[in-house]
């Protein structure tokens, strides 16, 4: 299948949603599994809290616990407002439901997250966002500049994707995975942004220091390159040694907890 033609794969017979009923999977599925669906719902309302969501055309991804090759995607018909922990399709390696489902998946939209899941053990969770600060900074020539304490954090351990177009063709998840290495980030050129994490939690934190830090660098860009004030030779490297320490410590005990109280007192429906 083409790349123009694998676009719309899977979509065929597709009709709108009149409504949303999703009834619950808690109890029905392993708890360990429970809790991965619960963290990935979180992560999905709270992308569309921070307005990093773009419609339906992103995906957060995550394991099944287990020895299948199993992974946890969204409804393609459901907003990331709607997302709850059962609504969450468990999907092959092709992104096709592996169970009995009322939604339907986007399994050319899967390219990216099978790669790296299927590649790297540690890539329990897999997020891509378009959004617009990410997208301006995969544009520049240059990439993720050292203009701030955030990008310091993250720059060394963020990789580069040349754009090849809409990311349906499975041949290029062997590039994907060569372009991002052992990293937790990356930049996909012309696209946006993407973190791995071994959980949902790692992976979200990974990736909102990549969007600060991709957000700042278009506002200090914005007074004009002569303005700027660059850090002291050595100072990103330390940075970077604080970051490779830091960032899955906060991820894990502190940052992460925090968030999903915070999901629970904007809308506790994502857990059910």
């Amino acid at each position: 299948m083409g790349r123009v033609d694998a676009i719309n794969a899977g979509m065929a017979g597709v009709s709108p949603l009149s409504s949303v009923e999703i009834p619950s999977l808690q109890g029905k599925v392993p708890e360990a599994e429970w809790k991965v669906r619960v963290d990935l719902a979180a992560a999905y309302r709270l992308v569309a809290h921070y307005g990093w969501d773009d419609l339906i055309f992103t995906h957060l991804s995550a394991r099944v616990p287990g020895p299948e090759h199993h992974f946890l995607l969204n409804p393609y018909n459901l907003m990331f407002e709607e997302v709850t922990a059962s609504s969450l399709v468990k999907v092959d390696m092709n992104g096709h439901p592996v169970e009995p489902t009322p939604f339907i998946t986007n399994p050319a939209g899967f390219t990216i997250h099978s790669a790296l899941h299927m590649a790297r053990e540690d890539a329990q969770a897999v997020m891509h966002l378009h959004t617009p600060h990410g997208q301006a900074v995969s544009a520049h020539a240059e990439g993720l500049l050292p203009l701030t304490q955030t990008a310091m954090l993250v720059r060394d351990d963020v990789a580069y994707h040349d754009y090849e177009g809409v990311a349906v063709d499975l041949d290029e998840r062997e590039r994907l995975v060569a372009d991002i290495g052992s990293k937790g980030a990356m930049l996909l050129r012309n696209h946006g942004t993407l973190a791995v994490g071994e959980t949902v939690g790692e992976a979200f934190v990974r990736l909102y220091f990549l969007e600060r830090a991709c957000q700042a660098q278009i506002l200090a860009l914005s007074a004009g390159e002569g303005n700027l004030n660059n850090p002291p030779q050595g100072a990103p490297e330390v940075t970077a040694e604080q970051g490779k320490i830091g960032l899955k410590m906060a991820a894990g005990a502190l940052a992460w907890p925090a968030l999903l109280r915070k999901a629970y007192r904007l809308d506790p429906s994502f857990a059910t």
